[in-house]
């Protein structure tokens, strides 16, 4: 076997250094350490509702396509998504989920000594990305309340700040900016900055009161952006990876489909994508369930002692008296899912995602048995 040490020597020095990305343990891995026979996967953000019919429909009317390259300009499903949001199609670029657009925006646009400004915590490749590409990162903590810290944002650009990049509503928090506050961020975004404008989490927002229209308030404001969204939350297309930006000029798209790979969207994932997009009632009655259930999770927390940050995603975000890996292990256990976060300063924190109803008892049973346990 070779010397690892020579091995590291191959990769760049970049590379060498990074952290791997902290996707989780699957169900079965769960299930056979721990010889168990009920699971509630809840650590990443999946519906648990799966699919609209119409996607096993089109999934299966495409599988005979199989041995033929999909369409490389996803040309069904741009127009689905032009028509359905009122943008021209030629503003659109897909990858194989938005983690692979995040990967190419950042071969595009940066270089070493470049920066990125984001928010911490962070979701992990709006880090692991760019320092890949050799650029610097800066991260700029939330305020005590979870909260994006605007004024830290703001002050953190500098002149070697190639992208301003962040999740709204945030991941992992949940929380979201206000009309005011992302008006005051898009003032201050200079020239030479292109703003990344995740909105992963969008249909789970859309509807909230006090959550602004980003994409009428970035065109607005006349400065490049790429918003980015994906069809693996709400739409329950995560094995399948279908992710697509908007970008506020074509010549952002022209320059960031030159580095992305010509089929990188597969046959049967453009063919879903459409049939979940034309599926309004299954997306909306996957959203009520979240939204019922994130509350009722909130509250059995709060009555824990635990106090998770206000969230608009699928998803809960909060602090124990423990490190999260120790009370991470406790949940397994028994059978939860979980996400514990590891980055510096939010140690002792978890993030769960809203389940089915029974998913969400067995984690919350698990829970007040773990801590009963390490307490």
């Amino acid at each position: 076997m070779t010397d690892a040490n020579i091995l590291l020597t191959l990769a760049r020095r970049e590379v060498r250094g990074l952290s791997s990305y902290n996707a989780g343990l699957s169900s079965e891995a769960v299930r056979q350490r721990y010889a168990l026979d009920r699971i509630a996967k809840l650590g990443s953000n999946e519906n648990p509702f799966g699919p609209s019919p119409a996607v096993i429909d089109a999934i299966t009317r495409e599988a005979k396509n199989a041995g033929l390259y999909p369409d490389p300009n996803c040309g069904e499903l741009r127009a689905a998504l032009a028509a359905k949001f009122a943008v021209d199609p030629r503003r659109f670029v897909f990858g194989n989920g938005s983690e692979d657009l995040l990967g190419i925006i950042s071969r595009v646009f940066l270089d070493h000594g470049d920066q990125v400004v984001t928010v911490l915590p962070s979701f992990g490749l709006h880090i692991l990305y760019p320092q890949a590409a050799g650029a610097e990162v800066v991260g700029v903590p939330m305020g005590s309340d979870l909260r994006i810290d605007v004024d830290g944002l703001i002050a953190a650009i500098t002149p070697r700040t190639r992208l301003l990049m962040f999740a709204c509503p945030s991941n992992p928090v949940g929380s979201a900016l206000t009309a005011a506050e992302l008006q005051r961020i898009l003032d201050a975004i200079p020239a030479h900055t292109l703003l990344i404008f995740d909105e992963a989490y969008y249909e789970y927002a859309k509807d909230a009161p006090d959550y602004p229209d980003c994409m009428a308030m970035l065109d607005a404001c006349g400065k490049p952006y790429v918003l980015l969204r994906t069809l693996s939350k709400a739409y329950s297309l995560a094995g399948l990876r279908v992710g697509y930006g908007i970008v506020s000029d074509l010549l952002l798209a022209d320059l960031i489909d030159r580095l992305r790979t010509p089929f990188n969207v597969n046959r049967c994932a453009q063919a879903a994508a459409v049939a979940a997009l034309a599926d309004d009632a299954h997306l909306q009655s996957g959203l009520d369930h979240v939204a019922a259930e994130r509350t009722r999770v909130d509250q059995a927390l709060r009555e824990m002692g635990l106090a998770p940050a206000p969230s608009l995603g699928n998803f809960l975000f909060f602090a124990t008296p423990f490190e999260a890996e120790a009370l991470n292990e406790a949940l397994l256990s028994r059978g939860a899912i979980v996400k514990p976060w590891r980055e510096p300063g939010y140690t002792t924190y978890l993030r769960v995602s809203i389940g089915s109803m029974e998913d969400n008892d067995l984690f919350l049973a698990a829970l007040k048995d773990s801590l009963a346990e390490l307490g």
